[in-house]
């Protein structure tokens, strides 16, 4: 039981006194701990219901892993990923009214996936999926990671078969 206590005693004497604030002391000095400080986060305000959604890029080194929120998957009978390797992935999803192809895609080590609509007409779009290179001489992970891209179409697509082919690193 003394054990116990004594441990107790010694936990809460090593957690110590609060951290103090990033308020300025007297004479206007900040006795804020280096590193990392966390600051509340500022007030988001919510999209209206008729404001478009539009889908924030993806910067790289940053890959958004889930689908935008209100995306629709577009049926996989309007999907032509028959140029594609073996195994690489052909999910397709339209937000913004059908004028944004939310695409999931591929890309390893210190490669960013990339994605552009290489051809529009009335009866297809052609997406050129891609990859970033990555730099000579610079160490890269042997992972392979599937963000979904955005990529923006002139037109909704609304009826139009999307066709998904690879083009080599830029």
């Amino acid at each position: 039981m003394v054990g116990t206590g004594a441990f107790l005693l010694l936990a809460t004497a090593c957690a110590g006194p609060d951290l103090p604030t990033s308020q300025p002391a007297a004479g206007g000095v900040s006795t804020a701990p280096t590193g990392s400080v966390s600051t509340p986060a500022s007030p988001s305000v919510p999209p209206s219901p008729g404001d478009p959604v539009v889908p924030q890029p993806n910067p790289p080194g940053k890959p958004r892993l889930t689908v935008p929120e209100g995306s629709t998957p577009v049926p996989a009978a309007k999907i032509d990923a028959t140029a594609l390797p073996a195994g690489f992935p052909h999910e397709v999803w339209t937000s913004n009214g059908g004028t944004i192809l939310d695409i999931r895609a591929q890309e390893g080590g210190c490669g960013h996936a990339l994605g552009e609509a290489a051809e529009q007409t009335a009866g297809h779009v052609v997406v050129n999926l891609s990859e970033t290179k990555a730099q000579t001489g610079q160490m890269c992970t042997m992972d392979i990671r599937y963000p979904v891209i955005s990529v923006a179409l002139a037109a909704p697509l609304d009826q139009r078969t999307v066709v998904l082919k690879t083009t080599p690193p830029k």
